[in-house]
């Protein structure tokens, strides 16, 4: 089963640009070529990561080909699909071919403030059009509206497409209520990367990481080790790595990890508009913190 493979470390894979603005297929393609060599579970294109509200649909499917061609079948490969139109969505998964692509990452619709109830009915429509599973993916920093916890079960039960949540509320209340309650055949995802060691003590399933697209041999040790049940070496890690995570999101995502990207020399630092670099400041801190982390 597709959620059986869900366990671990997922990536939230970046896309790299050109200074002109145009993806760069090339740095993108060997970005996820290293990520799955270095033991990670899966990869996740299209996601917040990505930048992908500044993306066209052309490019966003360009972008995916490019990925499920470099990941060559190695491990699943999840594409975000998601936004503020319920009808929008059923139109996609009625033309896209989706080649390549073993479930759907898909965000809470955004700006509109949905209820509960158009929350539910919204993922439930998506649900019985959609050809592949589907990961719900709350994080209501972003679209200001939160998925509770009754909605998330709710929809858990009934739909049996919808086989996982990534939890990026920050709620660790929410999440372990969810985690406690859920039918054995959902999976619960971190969200965040400085707290998948706490979500996995309690029960979550393993994490969709950023951090890992710099650093996935290390990501992929922190995941294992914690769902192998050895805390102890775990915490190691996670402490070792937490103040380079927390700066990488000190001025937004993905500004902080195309910065470590970049110093890394895997990609070059450019975003797309609306989103600009991060500061000159955060960029030198990163940069201090990692080499003080690979010097550990």
């Amino acid at each position: 089963m597709i959620k059986d493979k869900l366990t671990g470390l997922g990536v939230a894979v970046v896309t790299p640009f050109y200074e002109n603005g145009e993806v760069n297929h090339e740095h993108l393609a060997s970005l996820v070529k290293d990520i799955v060599s270095n033991g990670v579970d899966y990869v996740v294109g299209l996601g917040t990561t990505s930048e992908s509200p500044t993306l066209s649909e052309t490019e966003k499917v360009e972008i995916m080909q490019t990925i499920v061609e470099a990941v060559s079948g190695q491990v699943p490969v999840l594409m975000g699909l998601g936004g503020p139109s319920t009808d929008a969505i059923i139109s996609k998964l009625k033309k896209f071919h989706f080649r390549g692509i073993d479930a759907f990452l898909s965000v809470t619709p955004y700006y509109n403030r949905p209820s509960q109830k158009g929350l539910y009915q919204h993922y439930k429509e998506i649900s019985y059009y959609s050809p592949l599973p589907i990961v719900i993916y709350n994080i209501q920093s972003r679209t200001a509206c939160n998925l509770e916890v009754e909605t998330t079960l709710s929809l858990a039960e009934e739909c049996k497409n919808i086989i996982a949540i990534k939890e990026a509320s920050g709620n660790m209340n929410q999440i372990m209520r969810i985690i406690n309650h859920k039918p054995d055949s959902f999976a619960v995802i971190s969200g965040d990367d400085a707290i998948t060691l706490p979500l996995i003590a309690a029960g979550a399933d393993g994490v969709i990481s950023v951090i890992a697209n710099a650093l996935p041999k290390e990501m992929a040790d922190l995941v294992h080790l914690c769902l192998e049940n050895n805390f102890p070496d775990a915490l190691k890690l996670h402490l070792r790595m937490l103040d380079l995570i927390q700066a990488c999101f000190r001025e937004g995502n993905p500004a902080g990890i195309k910065t470590l990207l970049s110093i890394q020399k895997k990609i070059d630092n450019f975003l797309r508009l609306p989103l600009t670099p991060a500061s000159e400041e955060l960029q030198a801190c990163i940069e201090k913190l990692y080499f003080n982390f690979k010097n550990i």
